[in-house]
C-alpha cells in the first residue's frame, strides 16, 4: 500500500515537509509506504475552464497537474499538506488542485473512494479556513476523509523556537489512521 504525500509548500524542506514527515512516521509504523510529490516554486497555471479535459481526464496544460493526477491514481491514499498564507492554503497548491481534481476526477476516472486527508501549518492563525478549503476537494470527489485525534494542524516551530510536539503527535496518529483505514478499518 502507498499513500501520496503532497507537499504544497514552495520549500521542499520547510515546515510542511517536516509536518508530512511526521505523518510518514505514522504510516511507516503500520508498514505503509509513502510517496512524495513536491509542488515547488514553478509557476502553476490556473484553470481556464476551457473544457479540454472533458472525456480525457487530462489537463491541456501538460505540467504538474497531469503529473499529480497520475500520482493520485497510482496511490491508495492521499494526504495534502499546505502552509497557511494570509489565512488560507497556498495559492499555487489550490491552482494545482483545482486543475487536477477538475480534470482527473470530474472528467477522468475519478478519485471516489480513495481516502484523503489534509494537513496545514501556520505561525498563528488561519488553519481552520485552510483545512476547510482543502477538505472540499475530497468531499466533492467523494473521497473518505481521514482524521486524527484533533485538527490536523501544526504551529511553525521556527517561530516557537521548538517543534510543536502535540502537533507532531497529531500528524503521526493521522498517518496511523490512514494506514489502518486502508487495511480495512480503524482499530
Amino acid at each position: 500500500m502507498k499513500v501520496l504525500l503532497v507537499n504544497g509548500s514552495l520549500h521542499a524542506e520547510g515546515m510542511t515537509a517536516r509536518q508530512l514527515s511526521f505523518v510518514e512516521e505514522g504510516l511507516a509504523a503500520e508498514d505503509v509506504e509513502a510517496a512524495w510529490f513536491q509542488v515547488g516554486a514553478k509557476p502553476i497555471q490556473d484553470c481556464i475552464d476551457c473544457g479540454g479535459c472533458s472525456g480525457v481526464g487530462r489537463c491541456i496544460f501538460n505540467d504538474a497537474a497531469n503529473e499529480l493526477i497520475d500520482a493520485i491514481n497510482d496511490a491508495d491514499g492521499l494526504i495534502v499538506g499546505s502552509p497557511v498564507y494570509y489565512g488560507a492554503a497556498a495559492g499555487s497548491l489550490c491552482c494545482l488542485l483545482d486543475r487536477a481534481f477538475y480534470a482527473g476526477d470530474e472528467h477522468g476516472p475519478g478519485f471516489a473512494g480513495k481516502p484523503a486527508a489534509a494537513v496545514v501549518n501556520c505561525w498563528r492563525a488561519g488553519t481552520s479556513a485552510a483545512l476547510d478549503r482543502l477538505y472540499k476537494y475530497f468531499s466533492i470527489a467523494q473521497m473518505p476523509i481521514i482524521t486524527s485525534h484533533y485538527w490536523s494542524q501544526m504551529f511553525n516551530g521556527e517561530y516557537l523556537g521548538h517543534d510543536d510536539g502535540y502537533g507532531a503527535d497529531i500528524m503521526r496518529q493521522l498517518g496511523r489512521n490512514m494506514a489502518q483505514f486502508l487495511k480495512g478499518g480503524l482499530r
